[in-house]
């Protein structure tokens, strides 16, 4: 009877805990919504239920949301207002866990672009004929072997 009794205290308790934990976290949350200026928000590592939590609110906030991490310890759930959704390149530098730079994915998208029309132009202009042999040898190879 003491042991269901204390028991019950500590899911009592544990309920509170989530209850105040989502009350926090909403207003965590409507705070990012009035702040005009900020696209998305990092919270800090939280564990697996908390972060259910949150995402739940941002879900019901009309947010978006996903966790970033390797590992349980530092996973961490950054929220995104629908205008400013994240694009696939950004969400893959957040999974490698890197910071996303707008500017540097632009180089990387033009150096992309640049690449792409180089070989589309090689490809265009066929290969390149190999260009004169270097030493006698290189030249009269298939008369002479290459011993």
């Amino acid at each position: 009877p003491e042991q269901a009794a204390r028991m019950k205290k500590l899911q009592e308790q544990d309920k509170r805990q989530k209850v105040e934990f989502r009350k926090r976290m909403e207003q965590e949350v409507s705070q990012f919504i009035q702040a005009t200026g900020e696209p998305r928000r990092r919270f800090q590592p939280m564990n697996k239920i908390e972060r259910s939590i949150l995402h739940d609110v941002a879900e019901v906030a009309g947010l978006t949301s996903f966790s970033f991490g390797d590992d349980e310890e530092s996973r961490y759930v950054m929220v995104f207002k629908k205008e400013f959704a994240p694009s696939d390149e950004e969400l893959e530098a957040y999974r490698r866990g890197e910071e996303w730079d707008p500017a540097r994915a632009e180089e990387r998208r033009r150096l992309r672009e640049l690449a792409a029309q180089q070989e589309e132009v090689e490809l265009e202009c066929g290969p390149a004929p190999p260009g004169p042999p270097n030493d006698y040898k290189d030249k009269y190879r298939h008369l002479i072997g290459s011993d």
